[in-house]
């Protein structure tokens, strides 16, 4: 039996059972009826870290729709614990929930950057943008102190090698420095996930993320500074944020973000468990609604694996999404795009400095 008090300060509100482990976790109501008797408490719900050493650390990505071909994770878990994140699967392959496992448990790799600087300085490897949180978000809130990313970044400017990074975290304006030397030689592009312009709709679904206020100032002073940002509209979660597409298009745009990406919601995985048990949690007078309207934009069902389609969805409702992002493109991003990144100065700085040889 699953206790039934909300767990405040994350996103799951359960561990769901691994599907790589045998055994499986429960927690009983006689052990919460012990705890209660005895005045203590059944969970903690701390956040811990446990550091793991790697012995690479940059991913070339397989799957052929996510927009990228090499990726780098300083974390794995993420604090953030948006609800909805693909991410969480992986944390299975650790041994761990995707659940609320997936946002207490993190593991850190504090050996990144001498990894990366390794990879950089190989002679067989060819620049070709790498990108900072492809799966657990880099300036999540362990960032702050272990400055994990930030080691990364001054890596990436020492070889003169291009990076992007997807990030939900005003955190970033902190490496300002790092980020404005790379963006001289048009090195950075910065991705700034925003699905909401209500802070009571950031709450429930991103409970540990910036909020909505300072994630708009990011976008600002980035592109004042001369950093391109792409804004992520991601995920679109019909009858949740599905209404907001325009006036957040118009909003980033006005703050000088360069162009918007888009992709809706799919569960993949544990996460149509850990989903479903939320929303019935969190908004159970419309759960089944956004459910069922989820699965239309998937074929039926609330997993979906496709290739191709499972970012854009297919049917009426998925239809309108992509609609409503294509008006905002014409209407706010006309004439502006993402720049492509510089990849010609990095074999010039292999060893660390200019080579005149």
């Amino acid at each position: 039996m699953e206790p039934t008090k909300k767990t405040k300060g994350r996103g799951a509100q359960k561990n769901v059972h691994n599907r790589f482990l045998q055994d499986v976790h429960e927690t009983r109501a006689d052990f919460l009826e012990y705890c209660h008797k005895e005045g203590e408490e059944a969970d903690k719900n701390k956040t811990t870290y446990t550091n793991v050493f790697p012995k690479t650390i940059v991913n070339k990505v397989q799957s052929p729709d996510v927009g990228m071909t090499y990726s780098l994770n300083p974390y794995q878990g993420c604090e953030h614990g948006c609800i909805y994140c693909y991410a969480r699967n992986s944390h299975e392959y650790w041994g761990f929930s995707a659940g609320l496992d997936f946002e207490r448990k993190i593991l850190v790799k504090r050996n990144a950057a001498e990894l990366l600087e390794e990879k950089l300085k190989k002679k067989s490897w060819q620049a070709y943008t790498i990108v900072l949180s492809g799966n657990t978000d880099c300036y999540q809130p362990a960032e702050k102190e272990l400055e994990i990313t930030r080691s990364l970044l001054k890596v990436f400017l020492k070889y003169k090698h291009p990076v992007a990074i997807i990030t939900k975290n005003s955190l970033i304006l902190r490496d300002l420095d790092i980020l404005t030397a790379l963006a001289e030689d048009n090195l950075i592009g910065v991705n700034i996930s925003i699905t909401s312009l209500s802070e009571e709709t950031r709450r429930v679904l991103e409970p540990r993320t910036a909020t909505i206020k300072k994630r708009l100032e990011t976008v600002k002073i980035l592109s004042e500074n001369g950093i391109p940002v792409n804004v992520m509209l991601a995920p679109i979660i019909p009858s949740i944020n599905s209404h907001e597409i325009l006036p957040l298009a118009k909003t980033v745009s006005e703050l000088g973000a360069k162009s918007i990406a888009f992709t809706i919601v799919r569960l993949n995985g544990a996460i149509g468990e850990i989903f479903s048990d939320w929303i019935h949690k969190t908004m159970p007078d419309k759960a089944e609604k956004v459910l069922h309207q989820i699965e239309s934009c998937h074929g039926g069902t609330l997993n979906d694996s496709r290739f191709g389609s499972r970012m854009r969805g297919e049917g009426k409702i998925a239809e309108q999404i992509r609609n409503l992002i294509k008006l905002a493109r014409l209407k706010y991003f006309k004439n502006t795009q993402m720049p492509k990144l510089n990849t010609t100065l990095h074999e010039q700085y292999k060893n660390g400095q200019y080579s005149l040889f």
